[in-house]
């Protein structure tokens, strides 16, 4: 979806937040809960993004956002909604967000969204989002992954209707807008940066206990041959001082003779 021109923002953005809230008020309780397994790729989706936004700080992630829109032909103060459990928006600056995603008012839509389906939590009509995010906002790519059957699918719009994304040769989805890639490891989604696999926070500090203990080490051993130079050292000099103390006594012991 493109930006309108020409639009009173005062009175959008009034007529949205207006929408956004009764919006909230009729969810029912169960909308709010999700299964571990959503939560827990949501977590790494999340982490991984934080690391491609300090090389990409283009790259705007949000969570659970609410994302407003004008269908035609109908009232435009009623806007069409949709929450993506993550969605992806590039812009070189931050964007103005007041509680929801108007996306008439936007500069860009979002790129990415991502979707997480499990049988234990289905909290959204998953059906009914891909039409949106394929037909309404015409979302470029839209990732859905099944973490109880081990499904990632990664769809790209062509034309009017999405496509699969088939893996490159490293067997990887790749989204080339985000120098990105996506792939299932050990039963989740992961995402590789420019061809490089994001660490989570507890590899990343596994690596920095490597590097520190590797560190220590070195440490360590420059330590002990620097002990073993200065042992060295001090038994040259003893060495040096022993021979002159001997060249000393003989000498005497020469100069004394008849």
């Amino acid at each position: 979806m493109t930006p309108v021109a020409g639009l009173d923002l005062t009175r959008l953005k009034l007529r949205y937040n207006h929408d956004a809230d009764r919006y909230l008020r009729s969810l029912p309780l169960g909308h709010f809960m999700e299964s571990p397994a959503q939560a827990t790729q949501r977590e790494i989706t999340l982490e991984s993004f934080a690391l491609v936004r300090a090389a990409r700080p283009d790259i705007q992630v949000f969570n659970e956002l609410l994302v407003q829109y004008p269908v035609p032909g109908q009232d435009p103060d009623e806007p069409a909604r949709v929450v993506p459990d993550n969605m992806v928006v590039v812009h070189p600056t931050p964007l103005d967000i007041d509680g929801s995603f108007k996306a008439p008012a936007q500069p860009v839509g979002p790129l990415l969204v991502l979707e997480y389906v499990s049988k234990g939590s289905r909290r959204k009509d998953y059906e009914d989002n891909l039409e949106k995010y394929e037909r309404d906002l015409k979302v470029p790519y839209y990732l859905l992954f099944y973490p109880d059957a081990d499904e990632l699918t990664v769809f790209r719009l062509a034309g009017e209707r999405y496509g699969s994304v088939k893996p490159n040769e490293a067997g990887r989805l790749p989204v080339p807008e985000l120098e990105l890639e996506a792939a299932l490891l050990d039963g989740w989604v992961r995402f590789w940066f420019r061809g490089e696999l994001l660490p989570l926070p507890g590899e990343l500090l596994g690596q920095l206990n490597g590097v520190r203990s590797e560190l220590v080490a070195e440490r360590a051993a420059r330590l002990a041959a620097e002990r073993e130079r200065d042992a060295e050292r001090q038994a040259r000099l003893a060495a040096e001082a022993e021979t002159a103390r001997l060249r000393e006594e003989l000498a005497r012991a020469k100069g004394g003779q008849p």
